[in-house]
């Protein structure tokens, strides 16, 4: 009205403030595209943009600490509240009474729910994880059988490790049922009997990969008699499956080569091995042949004598002792024979004449038994002087054989030990002989 006077700007925005607030509540989506939270700040300001407009938020920071949510840029969240002036600004901006995340964000709530409770049992603990096997002979794959993953996974095992024997267990990963296609999968392929695992797939949205974010799917692989690798190709998202698993890829073909080794490593490895093994058999062949020499150096190994000399001084002392014993002996016997007679015919002096001619008999006897006596013992002399001549050094010399010694005094015992042009010195049965090796014939 013409009569009416102007307002203040404090005035029309204090109305158009009031007017604001006065509407119903609303429920606004957006993205969050700005956010500020500074300590001491009594509100949390942020941004929500739909790629055509954008509208300033705050949130009254007891509101912002019973949502749960941490804002974050890029963010999609449900806001519900009303439209306001601030007035000393002059800026239109809505004020949220609750957050909520909208659309992913729900599904990511759920899941760090989920990986929070998981973890706090321990099962994403790094001491639970298990060490993969160096060179697994069987190598699981639970995988779609029409993506691309499990081709990158048998191409890559083919060209890196083709020795190994894949089992493949082809089954949904995604959609209602994925999760419990997958356990079942895994299952089979854990019963088989492999040595390792591999749980892949190509990418996807976040809603794709859902099923690797069930907690079916995370105690299955946790309860893996092998060792589970992922190979999940979606970064920088990790899913929960990757979170238990024993080790983590980025994409299946990175899981492959995780699993196996490169034929090249393993052939470096394998001439690794047997350069270790020369090394030690060298080493070990050259202690052996030190130590022949140092036992060939000892003088009883060099000289017959040496190894003889006790027992040939021994025989010495027997022959000896035996060659003083058996005169003494003879001698003994033979007086005692005498004085036995001598004692008879003194007997028979005083006896009858039938029992001078008994005695005479007996005596005639044993003059014959005496004799035969002698004989035996001489025999038995003769016998035990023989073998003594038997076990001579010389005696063995003397039937044809020889010893040889080569110029450092060392005997020997085998033609591998020469060489044409050696010099040798033979011990005979009768003297020595100084030679000159023409040839050397080894026996087979």
């Amino acid at each position: 009205m013409a009569d009416e006077r102007p307002m203040s700007v404090t005035e029309a925005m204090t109305l158009a403030r009031g007017t604001l607030e006065g509407l119903s509540l609303l429920r606004v989506v957006g993205e969050v595209s700005e956010f500020t939270d500074k300590p001491g700040y009594k509100a949390v300001y942020f941004t929500l943009g739909d790629g055509s407009s954008v509208m300033s938020c705050l949130v009254w920071r007891d509101a912002y600490g019973a949502s749960g949510l941490q804002l974050r840029a890029g963010m999609l969240v449900e806001v519900t509240g009303s439209l306001t002036v601030y007035p000393p600004k002059g800026r239109l901006q809505f004020q949220a009474r609750a957050l909520a995340p909208a659309g992913e964000g729900v599904l990511r709530m759920q899941v760090a729910a989920l990986a929070r409770r998981l973890e706090a049992e321990g099962l994403m603990r790094p001491e639970r994880k298990r060490p993969l096997p160096r060179y697994p002979e069987r190598i699981g794959l639970v995988t779609s059988p029409r993506g691309k993953a499990v081709h990158d996974v048998i191409r890559t095992l083919r060209r890196r490790y083709p020795g190994a024997e894949l089992l493949i267990a082809g089954v949904a990963v995604e959609g209602a049922d994925a999760a419990a296609r997958i356990v079942a999968g895994i299952s089979a392929v854990d019963a088989a009997g492999v040595d390792v695992l591999i749980l892949a797939r190509g990418g996807g949205s976040y809603e794709d990969l859902m099923p690797f974010n069930s907690e079916e799917v995370a105690r299955a692989v946790v309860g893996c008699g092998a060792p589970v690798v992922t190979g999940i190709g979606h970064e920088p998202d990790n899913t929960i499956a990757d979170m238990v698993a024993d080790c983590r890829a980025s994409t299946p073909t990175a899981a492959a080569e995780t699993v196996a080794c490169a034929f090249t490593e393993l052939e470096s490895h394998v001439g690794h091995l047997a350069r270790r093994l020369a090394r030690g058999l060298l080493h070990a062949a050259r202690d052996a042949s030190h130590r022949l020499e140092r036992l060939g150096d000892r003088d009883i190994f060099r000289e017959r004598e040496e190894l003889l000399s006790v027992r040939a001084q021994q025989l010495d002392t027997a022959s000896d002792a035996l060659v003083r014993a058996l005169p003494a002996h003879i001698e003994r016997g033979r007086s005692r024979v005498t004085a036995v007679v001598d004692g008879l015919r003194r007997v028979g002096a005083r006896l009858g004449r039938t029992e001078r001619e008994r005695i005479s008999v007996d005596a005639a006897a044993l003059g014959r038994l005496g004799p035969a006596l002698l004989r035996r013992a001489e025999d038995s002399v003769e016998r035990e002087a023989a073998r003594l001549e038997d076990l001579s050094p010389r005696a063995i010399l003397a039937r044809g054989y020889a010893v040889c010694y080569d110029e450092a005094g060392r005997v020997v015992r085998a033609a591998q030990q020469l060489a044409a042009g050696d010099r040798l010195r033979v011990e005979l049965g009768c003297g020595r002989a100084d030679c000159t090796v023409d040839s050397v014939e080894v026996e087979a």
